[in-house]
């Protein structure tokens, strides 16, 4: 990735070091959620899991989000927080 102003190079920095201690919260917090699985693998599955979003004729959204597999069920309790 090429970035050419101090600004966007300190930006990329930032974006970059925010995942990577997103990456560390989860690793840590999965055994205290008995989930026994990677990082990497949590979040192949939380990419599977479908929200459904309905708009009632009030206008109120209602949001339900489906876990439809045992894997998805594994990491529910993440969802949950």
């Amino acid at each position: 990735m090429f970035h050419f102003t101090e600004r966007r190079i300190e930006a990329h920095v930032c974006i970059c070091f925010i995942a990577y201690k997103v990456y560390k919260e989860l690793q840590r917090l999965l055994p205290s959620y008995g989930i026994h699985m990677s990082v990497d693998k949590v979040l192949k599955i939380a990419k599977t899991i479908p929200t459904v979003y309905v708009k009632l004729p009030n206008d109120k959204i209602i949001n339900k989000t489906l876990f439809l597999t045992d894997e998805q069920g594994q990491i529910k309790p993440l969802f949950d927080m």
